[in-house]
């Protein structure tokens, strides 16, 4: 099997799909706007200005309406914002967000086509001290080494400076398919919120959780041709054409799978698939 990240238009459009057929953003948003804020309200307290780094930021939505949330509370701070992202149309298509959307300019963007473990390695040849107040992490530590990652990044971060890491929760449907299927796939999906949670217990860090449920409208994925149901299928199971790479029997395992109460809802003649999502804030304390 073929990662979907081998093919970066691929996998484009099949975020697209995704962003179209998730719940996930409005679920977020709502966190945003409701709750974010005063969690973070010590990072930003007597500050002129908020240093930000945004670790696999996307096409940027989520990061902008953080930004836009504390621009709300604290208009008088100004913010350094350090985008770190791999996929060229995803960054592409950030920097395009950015030059659409009015009234950014109390933001400075600086911007890193690399992966985290990239951007590491340039923030060590660079010998910089700078310290961060706020480091967001949506969706990305399946990709990375992820204790190094964390321990690497929340070293960056200045006194009452948070972590913000959103992953799947260990009762999402798309969990319970890597557990069955990933080891027949990439493998992509191997941790959870839990396990963050497990190493931030044995390091005895402090943090705070908040469960963000979240579905995904499948549907299309169970109408044979169907190219946005293909595309779907690429993003859950992270294979590149999936469809044709599979075996039969695989393939029809996986729709079973999919499809079963365990991980889907059926209503009204559509399958949602559970996205529930977790929010895990790691406090950075003396």
């Amino acid at each position: 099997m073929i990662s979907l990240f081998t093919n970066g238009d691929r996998y484009h459009k099949s975020f697209q799909q995704f962003l179209q057929r998730s719940d996930e953003y409005d679920s977020m948003q709502n966190f945003i706007d409701n709750l974010l804020p005063d969690i973070l309200e010590s990072s930003v307290k007597d500050m002129s200005e908020l240093n930000i780094i945004g670790v696999g930021s996307g096409s940027g939505e989520l990061d902008l309406n953080i930004i836009s949330a504390f621009h709300r509370k604290y208009p008088e701070v100004t913010v350094e914002n350090e985008v770190v992202e791999p996929i060229l149309q995803q960054l592409d298509q950030y920097r395009d967000l950015v030059a659409r959307a009015p009234g950014l300019d109390h933001i400075k963007f600086h911007w890193y086509e690399m992966t985290a473990e990239s951007f590491e390695a340039h923030w060590k040849e660079n010998k910089r001290t700078k310290k961060v107040d706020v480091i967001l992490m949506f969706q990305m530590l399946y990709y990375e080494d992820f204790s190094a990652t964390i321990d690497f990044f929340k070293s960056l971060l200045d006194t009452n400076g948070k972590l913000v890491i959103s992953l799947l929760a260990e009762n999402s449907g798309w969990a319970k398919l890597d557990k069955a299927y990933g080891v027949q796939l990439t493998d992509s999906f191997n941790i959870t919120a839990d396990n963050i949670k497990q190493y931030l217990d044995s390091k005895g860090l402090r943090y705070q959780t908040y469960l963000l449920p979240s579905q995904i409208d499948v549907t299309a994925c169970f109408i044979e041709g169907n190219e946005e149901g293909e595309m779907m299928l690429d993003f859950l199971t992270e294979v590149l054409h999936f469809s044709q790479s599979s075996s039969p029997e695989l393939k029809a395992g996986i729709m079973e799978f999919i499809r079963h109460p365990d991980c889907s809802v059926e209503s009204n003649g559509k399958v949602m698939f559970n996205n529930d999502n977790e929010i895990i804030v790691v406090i950075n304390s003396i």
